[in-house]
């Protein structure tokens, strides 16, 4: 009996059924900030009118090479108090709150990110509010 096996190459792994496992709650393995959370600003935040360019909304550049700079240790823009990201805190990062869009909860404003867009996927967020678990590294 020969058995043979495809791989889409996108690094998700499938349980028994054929669906892709969540891994982004697995915190055993570190999250790279270059290779699994820039692609995501990357995809839905940095480009013209929004993260990115000359003039990026609330100053927060989301672009490759400038992103982790502008967020992790950061001071909120609309919310007083608050990191962008802080480090090992997921709860206490205003980014997560607006990409889950709860920041009306933690006393912030405006809409959820991505503003007008379609919102992240959940296995999106959980990913980001891992890389923050792990300490949000530029790695």
């Amino acid at each position: 009996m020969v058995a043979a096996f495809a791989c889409a190459g996108n690094g998700v792994g499938l349980d028994e059924q054929g669906n892709p496992i969540d891994t982004a709650n697995q915190t055993s393995d570190s999250i790279s900030f270059a290779t699994r959370v820039q692609p995501i600003f990357t995809a839905n935040c940095a480009f013209a009118g929004c993260h990115a360019g000359t003039s990026p909304q609330q100053g927060m550049n989301l672009s490759a090479g400038l992103a982790h700079q502008n967020i992790v240790n950061v001071p909120a823009n609309e919310r007083a108090g608050m990191m962008r990201v802080k480090p090992f805190e997921p709860d206490s990062s205003y980014l997560v709150h607006k990409i889950q869009g709860t920041q009306g909860t933690v006393g912030g404003s405006g809409g959820q990110m991505p503003l007008g867009g379609t919102p992240l996927s959940a296995q999106q967020i959980s990913l980001i509010r891992a890389w923050i678990t792990q300490g949000a590294k530029n790695n």
